[in-house]
């Protein structure tokens, strides 16, 4: 007797249960209001031509549109991110919601956590996206969900205020329409680029400023339109860059080539390597002069560089020197030990100066969410201090470490 094949609803709605649990042992998951909505929308329906285990993996995302080069344009962001950014906006019954960059999905799991008495927009640049956005809510029951078709850096004026704005692209700044739009109590989600890495930030309003409640590393496809950023990278020799996101800064290239080709000097700080998220932050934010230090696999296997420049590393640099960030096994430490190798003439001086911060974030701050995080229009009548500024175009970004 052979068993009859299940129905399709059925695997989705079990792959559904799966995905939910696996994101409540990741801790994405944290809430019951965010549990019942991500158990409830049909993921698949949003994930056309997608099968059903790739729709329901709950840390992958999916490329829905690409450019003429095959660069991801659009994409349905892996649920696990969605879930994070849900829990981090907080959305309770009856709210007000603008989605910043549209897929569908992430708009049906709002309108699930707004109810009836909510109202959720969601706005994009692409007009395909447009149209398969309200495509898919339309299939999926979600058609109360207003989706537009404008530049997302004006955001949606005409259904302001928000009580919450999520944006699902990577941002390099927050324009004033979206400060602008946000209720006097509301918080604004949004991937922003800061110094070479994207953290998804949850930023409350005060009064003209906006401060962070939560933060975590994150990886999104950037924005379009009048929004999107160029990072500025400057090449020090084949397979070697530095990438400088905010305002170009000024190096000696050339003297940074001939310390490339300079002895390493090597110097370990006795203080534990871990959460390296969190230690990169506080490197990035407290160096006087500091840049994404790159560098290709082949280098690093050759043995030029340590293998944290393969994914980029923060090099704190100083004339034609700089020092860079490494570990090594040391039991006595916890499992690693954080350490710095250098190059160049002041290469000793450098090197002291990294090892230094090492030492004090693996003493002062050492723990999750350590930072405080604010973003500072221009319009805003707020003093800036002269320590963790990071200039942006529309204000700036202040990182400080109580």
């Amino acid at each position: 007797m052979t068993t009859p094949p299940m129905d399709p609803a059925d695997i989705a709605a079990s792959l559904r249960a799966a995905m939910v649990r696996e994101l409540r042992e990741m801790d994405a998951v944290t809430s019951e209001s965010v549990a019942a909505a991500l158990a409830t929308v049909p993921r698949h329906l949003f994930a056309v031509g997608e099968p059903l285990e790739a729709a329901y993996a709950a840390n992958s995302a999916l490329v829905i549109k690409r450019n003429a080069s095959g660069l991801a344009l659009s994409s349905l962001s892996a649920a696990h991110i969605q879930a994070v950014m849900l829990e981090q906006a907080e959305i309770e019954p009856g709210m007000r919601v603008l989605e910043i960059g549209s897929g569908g999905y992430n708009a049906a799991l709002i309108q699930e956590l707004v109810g009836a008495a909510g109202m959720v927009v969601s706005v994009d640049i692409d007009p395909d996206i447009v149209e398969r956005a309200r495509t898919c809510l339309k299939t999926a029951g979600y058609d109360r969900v207003e989706v537009v078709l404008a530049d997302a850096e004006n955001g949606v004026p005409e259904q302001a205020p928000y009580d919450r704005i999520i944006v699902t692209a990577g941002a390099w700044d927050i324009p004033p329409e979206w400060v602008d739009q946000l209720s006097k109590v509301g918080r604004i989600v949004v991937p922003l680029r800061v110094r070479g890495r994207t953290r998804t930030i949850a930023f409350d309003r005060s009064d003209d400023v906006l401060v962070s409640r939560s933060y975590c590393l994150s990886a999104f496809v950037p924005m379009q339109g009048s929004g999107s950023f160029s990072e500025h990278i400057v090449q020090l020799a084949e397979g070697v860059v530095l990438q400088v996101d905010e305002e170009p800064q000024r190096f000696d290239v050339e003297a940074l080539r001939q310390a490339l080709d300079s002895p390493r000097l090597e110097r370990w700080s006795g203080a534990a390597f871990d959460l390296p998220d969190e230690l990169e932050l506080f490197l990035l934010t407290n160096a006087p002069q500091v840049a994404m230090l790159h560098a290709s696999e082949e280098l690093v296997t050759q043995g030029h560089f340590a293998p944290s420049v393969t994914r980029g590393v923060p090099a704190l640099i100083s004339g034609g020197s700089f020092a860079y960030r490494t570990k090594r096994p040391n039991e006595d430490t916890g499992g690693f030990e954080s350490g710095v190798f250098a190059h160049g003439p002041e290469a000793e001086a450098v090197a002291a100066e990294y090892v230094e911060l090492l030492r004090r974030w693996a003493s002062d701050h050492r723990r999750r969410g350590a930072a405080r995080i604010q973003y500072i229009p221009k319009t805003a009548r707020t003093s800036l201090p002269s320590r963790g500024l990071i200039s942006k175009r529309h204000g700036a970004v202040v990182v400080s470490w109580p």
